[in-house]
């Protein structure tokens, strides 16, 4: 049991263009606030932030919709350059309907459309589109930290994610670097002495929509760092592991 967790909005990061030095930003802000980084510490930083970093924007208005782009569009009522940026993120469409898009991304993330999004852009009509690799990008900023701190910490790059059946949505990593992202409850007895056969606890999910509560969606905080969290420490596994295999998918 965790004795005592703690979570640190990370403010004043400002403003991220296309290029912009990810890690000296976080660090700066960290220093103005008086703050620093931990060993152990867990920083979940918004996808949003590291998209705009790596370029990961796009113009709709640039984009050519191909006939389908234009078909769906119309159904929508949305903009054509828009669904095809939204297609072209998609490896399938799962669902259309009342004027959504539920779509796997290439990473083989389920999310309404391709996770691109017009929200907390900057530019006009400019959308911003996942992270290519966001298992790679914590990766990179984990060892960036690392090396300018000295201090050993997790990464999670986290996302707002609607959920089948429940109304609302929440906070999941769709990147990490340093933590297991899954914790394994399999063959170990509760305090009955029954023995647990299925419980799996996304524990980066849970880390992600923990530090979303001190983020919020307008309040401009797109990072906070996750203390006290005894997470097992890895330096293989990734958020894919999260990514339910289809063969055990029982709703596909």
């Amino acid at each position: 049991m965790q004795a005592e967790i703690r979570i640190i909005p990370v403010r004043g990061v400002g403003e991220v263009a296309p290029g912009d030095d990810l890690a000296a930003l976080l660090l700066d802000a960290l220093a103005r606030a008086a703050q620093a980084l931990t060993e152990g510490d867990v920083l979940v930083v918004t996808q949003k932030i590291v998209s705009k970093a790596e370029g990961r924007l796009v113009d709709p208005a640039t984009v050519e919709p191909s006939a389908f782009a234009r078909q769906i569009a119309t159904q929508a009522r949305k903009d054509a350059g828009f669904q095809e940026v939204v297609l072209r993120e998609s490896r399938r469409i799962v669902k259309m309907a009342n004027g959504v898009l539920i779509t796997e991304t290439h990473h083989g993330l389920i999310c309404a459309n391709s996770g691109v999004d017009e929200s907390n852009v900057a530019g006009g009509r400019v959308v911003c589109l996942l992270p290519e690799d966001p298992d790679a990008s914590a990766a990179r900023l984990r060892q960036t930290l690392r090396e300018r701190t000295g201090v050993t910490v997790a990464v999670v790059i986290s996302d707002t994610f609607g959920r089948p059946w429940r109304d609302g949505q929440v906070n999941v990593a769709i990147g990490c670097a340093g933590i297991a992202p899954l914790s394994d409850y399999a063959g170990v007895d509760d305090p009955y002495g029954y023995t647990m056969h299925a419980t799996l606890i996304a524990v980066a999910d849970e880390l992600a929509s923990a530090a979303e509560l001190v983020m919020g969606k307008i309040d401009r905080v797109p990072a906070a760092i996750v203390r006290g969290y005894a997470y097992t420490p890895s330096e293989e596994a990734t958020a894919r592991a999260l990514i339910r295999d289809p063969r055990f998918d029982l709703f596909r």
